[in-house]
């Protein structure tokens, strides 16, 4: 997951909003100032409702609140989860989001190659699944302002002989399916503004759907070594696996909220203000909160260093 400070998502904001007939573009206003049926945001406010996208069993970044009561009075549908229902680092970043928009958060679980190939039929508005920003991803998916960043590296058995990443050259290498990691080792990945050099020979690449079945073979022996970001990694330790990193870095990206481009409405207002909600839980200290609280490290705070502009995106 470059550098440099940007307010340019603020100012867009700024700018669009001085250009609407109606006023609303406060994060605690009731309207957003566009048509609710043409414009993403808008529809949003009007429905009283952001869908985001819930990971089962991906703690600490999403997780099921165990014996959680379902508010009588919320305004999410059957089939989604309440805020109520679910927490964890991802979560807590849409609740987050939905409180600055004065509405109520509710959650989808589509598989995660789902939530990354686009093509969402607007059954939900955003997806925070810890997922990075990637060129090949641009293509499919909005990238909006990063919430975190982190560094990626190859995690072994604890009393492996491994040390460096050159010593996995030709092994098996886990990761999660339709992620940057199994990007990356496929020398596929892309990240805007980064340079990224594949570390490892010729690994046979072997794909988990997530990352913690992953991470059990590899405690079982069943491949080498796991690709992950320092977070997930850390959380498997903390929970007992027999597991440790390699020193070296693979790649650093930013993690950001991804909003679909195949939409049938306008998403630039709507981008435009989750860039700058999460410019301001950054600028704040919310986020370095947050993350204290779920990872026990600050990675919010390095994701204010992303630059807007490498982007390059044209939101319609």
């Amino acid at each position: 997951m470059s550098v440099g400070v940007a307010h340019r998502g603020r100012y867009a904001w700024i700018a669009l909003c001085l250009g609407l007939a109606l006023a609303g573009c406060g994060g605690s206003d009731d309207s957003s100032g566009g048509d609710p049926a043409t414009d993403k945001l808008a529809q949003i406010v009007a429905r009283g409702t952001i869908i985001g996208f819930f990971e089962p069993d991906y703690a600490p970044q999403s997780l099921a609140v165990e014996g959680a009561a379902r508010p009588t009075d919320t305004k999410c549908n059957d089939a989604q989860l309440t805020g109520a229902e679910v927490t964890g680092y991802d979560i807590e970043m849409t609740k987050l989001l939905a409180e600055a928009l004065g509405v109520e958060p509710c959650f989808v679980s589509p598989p995660w190659t789902e939530v990354t190939s686009g093509n969402w039929g607007d059954r939900w508005d955003i997806a925070y699944g810890s997922g990075a920003i990637t060129a090949d991803r641009m293509e499919r998916l909005f990238m909006t302002r990063p919430y975190y960043a982190t560094a990626n590296r190859y995690f072994v058995q604890k009393d492996s002989a491994f040390q460096r990443p050159s010593d996995l050259d030709g092994k098996k290498i886990g990761v999660c399916v339709s992620c940057s990691q199994e990007a990356y080792l496929k020398g596929e990945l892309e990240l805007p503004g980064t340079e990224v050099v594949v570390d490892v020979k010729s690994p046979e690449i072997v794909v988990f759907e997530v990352e913690g079945p992953g991470f059990a073979a590899l405690e079982k022996g069943t491949v080498d070594a796991f690709l992950a970001g320092d977070p997930v990694g850390q959380g498997i330790i903390d929970d007992g696996a027999a597991v440790r990193p390699l020193e070296a870095v693979a790649f650093s990206e930013y993690l950001s909220g991804f909003v679909d481009r195949s939409s049938g409405l306008e998403a630039a207002a709507f981008v435009a203000k989750v860039d700058e909600v999460v410019q301001e839980l950054l600028d704040d200290g919310t986020l370095k909160t947050l993350s204290l609280e779920w990872f026990k490290t600050d990675y919010a705070t390095p994701a204010a260093d992303f630059d807007l502009d490498d982007l390059g995106q044209d939101i319609e």
